[in-house]
């Protein structure tokens, strides 16, 4: 059993078949599983051997009493467990999404997330607006105890890259809903990551022409997005909901996201 807490902000632990167990105060979720099956069109080889099971998605997680300030607030809270393992070569990881624009605005909708146990490879691809070419890919590695977001206009991916689970928080607007079409039209994002011995290695995607090369970002810290180390993000919320607004009001943080994305970019 792995407790979760100190990283989480709320009595959390996962037990040795990477499921979570909710502690006293917590309303226990039932997970949707990603299947193999469920993940052909994405993978870079569709019929690879691996488990059938790859990772669990604990939707509208919560503290009795809480659900009110949640959707007072627009949010959601939501926690992803990925298994590690590879299917063929490469890396266990989730399907990959984009995210909806907000109404009337032209800018989509950000998502932050918080590595509560484990590493995550996160892949960013960045649209040219309007149309189905990327434009800037990055890959961004964070840790246990990191908070990242995935900007406005950016859909992603993570990866499970390390031989323990990967478990995950994140906040995201209540009437997200993540847009999978892309993704598997172009058989998964930009690059594969795949198991290289000792190493790792990005194998480009032909789909994708042309593709971007593939540029580092770092973790970094953002105080005006409640990006920081110094709380885990659920009781960060519940002291400062208005912190998270710009999750719901995308379109009046767009220098916040640019400054994000130039950090982050610059490694500093």
């Amino acid at each position: 059993m792995i407790d979760l807490s100190a990283n989480a902000g709320l009595p959390l632990s996962l037990n040795e078949d990477g499921q979570l167990v909710f502690g006293r105060g917590l309303t226990p979720v039932a997970p949707a599983v990603r299947r193999k099956n469920d993940m052909r069109e994405v993978l870079m080889e569709p019929d690879s051997r691996g488990p059938e099971e790859l990772y669990y998605m604990y939707r509208n997680v919560m503290q009795d009493g809480d659900g009110g300030k949640i959707r007072a607030a627009g949010l959601r809270y939501d926690i992803t467990v990925i298994k590690p393992g590879i299917l063929g070569k490469e890396f266990i990881k989730t399907a990959g999404h984009y995210h909806p624009e907000k109404k009337g605005t032209g800018i989509t909708y950000p998502e932050v997330y918080e590595v509560i146990s484990g590493v995550a490879h996160y892949l960013l691809q960045e649209l040219i607006p309007g149309e189905d070419q990327v434009r800037r890919v990055a890959l961004l590695e964070a840790r246990a105890g990191s908070r990242v977001m995935m900007p406005a206009n950016y859909g992603h991916i993570t990866i499970n890259p390390g031989n323990s689970y990967l478990v995950m928080a994140n906040w995201v607007a209540e009437e997200f809903a993540s847009e999978y079409g892309q993704f598997k039209e172009k058989k998964g994002g930009a690059y594969y990551e795949v198991s290289a011995g000792e190493d790792t290695e990005f194998i480009p995607n032909p789909l994708y022409d042309p593709i971007p090369p593939l540029a580092e970002w770092q973790v970094v810290e953002a105080p005006e997005l409640n990006l920081t180390r110094e709380r885990p993000f659920y009781p960060s919320f519940l002291e400062n909901p208005a912190g998270f607004r710009y999750l719901v009001e995308p379109e009046n943080h767009r220098e916040d996201f640019a400054r994000y994305v130039e950090k982050a970019a610059a490694g500093k």
